[in-house]
């Protein structure tokens, strides 16, 4: 007997299914061993050695895992096929007593018969350039949050911490928060012009002056153009025909993925990555058993294989016909600092549509996968073709335009559309499938009405979870296995909140934020950071030595954290005395902050350590739905927020989102708020 050791158990019984009856598959449920829990485990004095320990609550599994490869005549390590999976493998290896350099690893992108069975013809010893990078970044998380977390907790508000990544995260954030706070709305104003033709009304938007952008400002300046307008002929000066095109998004990176099925789905990045592991790792099919879904899903690459791209290919011709299908198969470029180790995430079987699978998948898996299904999908079909329309008409010294475009070609529109954000000022003014009459150069234009409208410039959006993570793709910081997890960090130690989709930083997050700013600026920023990911880069492509890495960030790091730490700068908040009287000495409480934020703490501390919660005031989100009272928002000590009726004992309405006080015209359930919709909280209906 083979014995094939993996990480999660949920894989277990979709692998076994592929390697047969002479093989063992053994669950490690992640790591075995790590640096101490209640330690730094690093030696300072050794370029920072890591001392690994066995997990505490792996030690009986250890001993299991021990007996049977013992009696197994080839024991094979099929962790994940990234990074931390290979330092995985290399501490199961270990353990073990296995040689590394022996060839014991296995890897797939997929869970799939040809991929297990090409993973097992393929076998290869242990990358310890992989397993260095970890142990490189690893290192780093250590010593910054060892180091950097009392620190902080000294210098702003106990019981913090601060991460290399997760600090730099939460800086996007304040930093696009005084952006916001600092911003300055520019008046200007809109001129259009409303023609009609054959009994269709179509419009004109001004755009130049003497053949110049022009950006009208204010009132005065309006009314001198709507002076001339008047009493001015508006004629068509040029009219261009075009045929366009647009071609498909490539398909999913994790990045991109998390970012659609938020924006999309209104999934939150915790829900997706849970989805996707789900559809990774193998679901019970009707019929089939246990099977996976979709392939690897840590990922920064856009590259698909020729097999799945050829797949592909035919189920598209199959099904939509031979026209949907380009005559070279599409290739999309990698971006510059991705590491290009996986393919894109993509389904295993073309022929395993969504529709098939529904009835076998929760809610989420089934939107994820169709997601993720489409895409793919799309990738792989030809471009969508429109007819064009671009009409430049002059008023005196002011030109105006016309545009339009209809379909006439749908190629990969007719699987999958792009997200189109709301907040995105002055969108494109042209309709897809807008209708025009015949338009002719020459020809004057009849004009029904013309239209002012004044509007202001706007701040830019706060970061959602989806957009924060496209900002620390692009930046270069963290890497697809991270980004979920550093970024729910921030709500989740209350460094962040919610307000619907957005991310808004707390008092306590701006703090640390300008704590950090001042002292470690060198360091906790988004250009540094992005360096040192090239460099763990370098690690793993055996351009550099791990040691060396973290020496060398350790030497200026150092000196920080001796300035910071000598320096009398403080950012804790001084206590407010209050009128409450303590319950037990009868002093004075004071308002302190803490970890989860403000709370009642008494003036005789240390001799009395009595606390009490401190309830800021509050305003109504809305009325209550169910009684007519007002609903609060209450935060829970996760950091999570929860909307409910100021009336706890007669009244037991509660929700996860905001309520809008209305009922459902369908099922009389309460009315939410999802994104920039208006939803039932119940039925499918939608408000329009």
């Amino acid at each position: 007997m083979k014995l094939v050791i993996i990480e999660a158990p949920a894989k277990r019984e979709t692998l076994k299914k592929y390697l047969g009856s002479g093989y063992e598959v053994f669950a490690t449920k992640g790591h075995i061993r790590d640096l101490p829990v209640k330690s730094f485990g690093l030696d300072a004095n050794n370029h920072f050695e890591p001392y690994y320990e066995i997990k505490a609550d792996k030690k009986q599994l250890i001993q299991e895992l021990k007996s049977k490869a013992s009696k197994a005549e080839e024991v094979l390590i099929a962790t994940d096929p990234d990074r931390e999976g290979e330092a995985i493998a290399w501490h199961i290896a270990y353990v073990l007593g296995l040689d590394p350099t022996s060839k014991c690893r296995i890897q797939y992108n997929e869970i799939s018969k040809n991929a297990v069975v090409k993973a097992l013809e393929e076998r290869r010893p242990i990358d310890l350039n992989l397993v260095n990078a970890q142990q490189a970044r690893r290192v780093l998380d250590r010593i910054v949050g060892y180091k950097l977390s009392p620190v902080v907790s000294k210098k702003v508000a106990p019981k913090l911490s601060a991460g290399r990544v997760q600090s730099v995260a939460l800086k996007l954030v304040v930093d696009r928060e005084k952006e916001i706070k600092d911003f300055k709305p520019e008046e200007y104003w809109n001129i259009t012009a409303i023609h009609e033709k054959s009994k269709m009304q179509f419009k004109s938007t001004l755009q130049t002056y003497k053949n110049k952008k022009l950006k009208l400002q204010n009132r005065q300046e309006v009314d001198k153009v709507l002076d001339v307008l008047k009493n001015n002929q508006f004629v068509i000066e040029t009219v261009k025909k075009s045929k366009t095109k647009s071609h498909a998004a490539p398909p999913f990176t994790t990045s991109t993925m998390q970012q659609d099925a938020l924006n999309k789905l209104g999934m939150s990045l915790k829900r997706t990555t849970a989805s996707a592991q789900e559809l990774y790792e193998g679901v019970d099919v009707k019929g089939e058993g246990k099977l996976a879904l979709i392939t690897y899903i840590r990922t920064d690459s856009t590259r698909v294989s020729i097999e799945a791209q050829n797949a592909c290919r035919a189920f598209i011709a199959e099904k939509y016909g031979k026209e949907y299908v380009p005559a070279k198969p599409n290739i999309y470029a990698a971006k510059k600092n991705a590491q290009d180790a996986h393919e894109a995430i993509r389904p295993i079987n073309m022929k395993i549509t969504p529709e098939m699978v529904q009835d076998s998948l929760s809610k989420d898996n089934y939107r994820l996968y169709k997601l993720i299904y489409e895409r793919f999908l799309a990738s792989q079909m030809s471009e969508a073709e429109y007819n064009s329309l671009s009409v430049d008409v002059k008023c005196a010294d002011y030109g105006f335009k016309i545009s339009g475009r209809t379909l006439e070609f749908a190629g990969y529109t007719a699987v999958y559309k792009e997200y189109v954000d709301d907040d995105k000022e002055d969108k494109e003014d042209s309709k897809e499938g807008a209708k025009l009459p015949k338009l002719e150069e020459g020809e004057v234009l009849q004009v029904k009405d013309i239209k002012e409208e004044q509007k202001f410039t706007k701040p830019p959006a706060r970061y959602s979870e989806a957009t924060l993570v496209k900002a620390m793709e692009e930046k270069g910081i963290g890497r697809p296995a991270t980004y979920a997890a550093t970024v729910t960090i921030l709500t989740a130690r209350n460094y962040a909140e919610k307000e619907g989709k957005y991310l808004v930083p707390t008092e306590l997050g701006i703090k640390i934020t300008e704590y950090l700013d001042k002292f470690f600026s060198g360091v906790i920023n988004v250009k540094f950071t992005a360096y040192m990911e090239n460099r763990l880069d370098d690690i793993a492509e055996d351009k550099d030595t791990w040691h060396d890495v973290v020496d060398s960030f350790w030497n200026g790091f150092s000196n920080l954290l001796t300035k910071a730490d000598a320096s009398s700068v403080t950012m804790k908040s001084e206590p407010i005395e209050t009128d409450i009287i303590c319950d037990k000495c009868g002093h004075k409480m004071l308002i302190r902050e803490g970890k989860y934020g403000k709370f009642l703490g008494c003036s005789n501390f240390p001799k009395c350590r009595n606390i009490m919660s401190y309830d800021q005031p509050k305003k109504p989100i809305s009325k209550c739905p169910e009684c007519g009272k007002n609903v609060y928002p209450v935060k829970t000590k996760s950091g999570k927020t929860f909307y409910a009726c100021e009336d706890r004992e007669g009244c037991n309405f509660m929700s996860w989102d905001v309520p809008t006080g209305e009922k459902c015209p369908k099922c009389n359930k309460p009315l939410i708020i999802k994104g920039k919709k208006i939803k039932c909280s119940s039925c499918d209906y939608v408000a329009q």
